[in-house]
Order: structure tokens, then sequence, then C-alpha cells
């Protein structure tokens, strides 16, 4: 008989107990070692199964009880004990035959599982003992650095890099964990953590797209806008069609948006006419929101196309630059 040694590896983000039948079977009908007590140690005890703690070198042990009962299982600590299947490894590799070593997974990490180490990781930091930076900050003092890691996103979509929004969302993300984690340090009553945010938007993903969650019926595109604009204005209860816009934004995307949201309830109100304007710079904004509502008129995009321009022009500002050797 081939002795076998089973080294069975778990999620440190799930619950200790929660293992696969198949787990559940080996653990029960075979001696099972660890190199420490833990979590883990002490379900797979509660369930009825024998843990041994071996305290010294654990190859040696692994190899003689594999080798006596025939098969032995390894409980791999949070982080998968990769030195020790390393170590195993290279014996069971010098010496073929005395033992086969074999992976079991007892649970997987679930997609997102790594939302709760950016939680964690976060929480440490601004927690007592973490960094005192961290620990310092505002709302207010990092409503800056979110405006400019969303630019930092928007640049990398725009240059159609996904190496960079990979990073960049990352960024963005740990604003949101930061943000949250500071609201926990709010007064009893008007404190709320990552996980009533996260909770928030399910709600509402869930309440918007009934055509997917419930028995709503969308048959294009267009009917799941509207549907989702019907959804969203029975929650909000507002006043006004401009409710709810984001004032801050860049004047262009404002006047767009405004724009839209004007002409989406069917408002026939025309923009301030330049001439009529005394004040120059009244002339001038009124000039410019007469230009943005005719790109929404020719289904452009103003702020894309003020972009794309600059940025062209930027580039000519360079290459003057480089062919006159002037550096600023």
């Amino acid at each position: 008989m081939t002795a076998r040694i089973l080294l069975l590896v778990t999620s440190p983000r799930l619950p200790a107990g929660l293992l696969t039948a198949a787990a559940w079977d080996v653990v029960r009908q075979h001696p099972v070692l660890a190199g420490t007590e833990s979590e883990l140690t002490a379900a797979v005890r509660s369930a009825g199964a024998e843990v041994t703690v071996v305290d010294g070198p654990a190859v040696p042990v692994l190899v003689d009880t594999a080798r006596t009962l025939g098969l032995v299982v390894w409980l791999a600590g949070p982080a998968g004990d990769e030195s020790l299947a390393r170590e195993l490894g290279l014996r069971l590799a010098r010496e073929p035959g005395l033992a086969e070593l074999e992976l079991l997974h007892g649970s997987w990490d679930p997609p997102g599982a790594r939302l709760l180490d950016v939680v964690a990781v976060l929480d440490r930091l601004s927690s007592p003992g973490g960094d005192p930076w961290k620990r310092a900050q505002t709302h207010r003092s990092l409503a800056g650095f979110l405006l400019e890691e969303c630019y930092e996103a928007y640049d990398a979509i725009s240059a159609g890099d996904t190496d960079a929004l990979r990073e960049e969302l990352g960024d963005v993300l740990l604003q949101v964990v930061l943000h949250a984690r500071l609201a926990e340090e709010l007064p009893e009553g008007e404190r709320w953590s990552v996980d009533d945010v996260a909770g928030d938007l399910v709600d509402k993903m869930v309440r918007r797209n009934p055509h997917v969650f419930a028995e709503g019926q969308a048959g294009t595109l267009k009917e799941i806008e509207e549907n989702w604009e019907r959804i969203k204005r029975a929650e909000k209860a507002r006043d006004s069609v401009l409710d709810g816009i984001a004032l801050s934004q860049p004047a262009l995307a404002l006047a767009a948006k405004i724009l839209d949201r004007a002409a989406r309830v069917n408002l026939a109100v025309p923009p301030p006419s330049a001439q009529s304007q005394v004040d120059p710079e009244a002339r001038l904004g009124a000039g410019l929101l007469a230009t943005v509502a005719a790109a929404r008129a020719s289904g452009l995009d103003p702020e894309a196309a003020l972009r794309r321009a600059t940025l062209a022009y930027a580039e000519a500002v360079r290459q003057a630059e480089r062919a006159t050797d002037t550096v600023c």
C-alpha cells in the first residue's frame, strides 16, 4: 500500500468549520496533524475528529505516520504552509516511493473574498496602533483624494490602459473603504460601516432591476433605462428633475447633465442668449452653454470633445518644445 500525505488547505476568509464533504470525510476517517492550535483545529475536534499538534519538525512525523497508517492529513495554516509543502516535496522527490503528497482544498475563496482583506487591512491601519496619518483624516480632508483617484481611473480608461485601470480602481476602493472606516467613529446613531454601504448597494440593485430579480419585464435597453428612472423617482421623492445632480462636477459636464435632465421630461427651457448678456463673463457662460446644448443635440459628448482637443493641443505644445529645445 502506497503511503499518502494529504495536505488539506482552507480559505482563511471563511468560517473554520465550513469544509467540503470530501474534507470532512478524510478528517473523520484518518489521523490529522497540524502545526499549531487554531480555529480550524478546534472546529475539526468539535466535529468528533482527533487532531494532534506536532511539536518540532513536521516532515519526519508526517512521513512516519503515513508509512505506518497508510494516510495522514495535515491541516495547513491560514497561509497554506507553503514552506512545509516545499520541504516535504523535496524529500519525497529525493526518495521515490517513500510516500505520495496530495493536495485537497477543504474550502475556496468565494469571488470577492479579497475584499475582506481590504477591510481588515484598513481597519488595522485606522485603529489605535495603526497609521497615524490615516487616523488623523476626516471625510472632508479625504475628499480631494477621492476626486483625484477617480480622475486617474478616468485617465486610464481614456488611454485604454487596463493594467493602469486595475491599479487606479484599487485606489478608488481604498478611498471607499477608508471613508466607511471613518464613519464607524461617528457618534452613536450616525455611524455606519462598509457593510452598510454594500448592503445599501445590493438592495438598490435588486430594487432597480426587477427584470432580473423579480417579475418585471424589459424588452429593450431604453425600457430598462426608463424603468430605472421611474423606480429611482419613486425612491427619492424629489421635487425637481434636477435634484441629485452632483453640482461639484466640472462645469461642462454639469451643463450637459442639466440639459439632459430637462430634455428627459420634455421641458422646453431654452438656454439664455449670449447676446442678451451685458456682463462679459455671463456672455461667455451663455455662449458655452449654447455650445454644450448644440453638442448634445448632435449626439456628441462636449466634455469628451473638449478633453480630446485639449490633449491634442498639449501634444502640439510638447512637439513645439522639442522642436525649439524649450523647457519650462
